[in-house]
């Protein structure tokens, strides 16, 4: 399955990739020349679909569990100050998605959307200290029933240049849940309070809207 944010994006590159194949044949280009640029347009074609792919995802949470709001590679794990929100310390989690993950992002717990906010920046490498508080970016937070509240912050890359967000303050959200996608390369970083359990280490790849990357305590 498809997302919807690569709808335009493939119907462009349907559209170029289709150009020098009518000029080729047109112009009465050599089999083997005409040939060989299919192959290569049907190459790129694939990379754009494999970017936009949405497979399906059985979001299996107990309560106080967090799942992962995104494919990826976690970069960080580390006690850090939040400003924008909490104003104080949270154990943050950070994912870092490569070009070839899959760029959904999902609820990492069910409950209220309680704060949306995208901020204009700079695009630094994902993987960049400051890309956290100076590239281009969205904070959403989630207010769950009885386990506090959670943030997930969508970060633009030094590719990435669009974010799209699907929640707004005051609308329910389920975990595992489409709630954004961030083109090209980029990183999700994950708030939670200080007493939770992170089960997740340096260096794991969790699968969005599928793993278990940290437990909550109730209130």
């Amino acid at each position: 399955m498809l997302h919807r944010e690569g709808t335009k994006t493939i119907f462009v590159s349907l559209l170029i990739l289709a150009v020098p194949y009518v000029l080729l044949t047109q112009l009465g280009a050599a089999d083997w020349a005409v040939s060989a640029y299919l192959a290569l347009a049907l190459v790129l074609l694939g990379l754009v679909l494999q970017f936009f792919r949405n497979p399906t995802r059985t979001t299996v949470a107990e309560a106080g569990d967090v799942i992962a709001p995104a494919d990826g590679t976690v970069v960080v794990i580390e006690e850090a100050e939040e400003p924008e929100y909490f104003q104080g310390k949270r154990k943050q989690i950070s994912i870092f998605m490569s070009p070839l993950n899959v760029h959904v992002n999902r609820a990492p717990v069910s409950g209220r959307t309680v704060f949306a906010k995208y901020h204009k920046g700079k695009y630094l490498v994902a993987w960049h200290p400051k890309s956290s508080t100076e590239n281009e970016r969205t904070t959403l937070v989630f207010e769950t029933l009885n386990h506090g509240e959670v943030m997930i912050r969508q970060i633009a890359g030094a590719v990435a240049r669009r974010i799209a967000v699907y929640v707004k303050p005051g609308q329910p959200v389920s975990v595992g849940e489409d709630v954004g996608f961030i083109r090209f390369g980029s990183r999700v970083d994950i708030f939670l309070p200080l007493d939770a359990e992170v089960l997740c280490k340096i260096g794991d790849k969790p699968s969005g809207g599928e793993t278990v990357i940290a437990r909550l305590r109730s209130n």
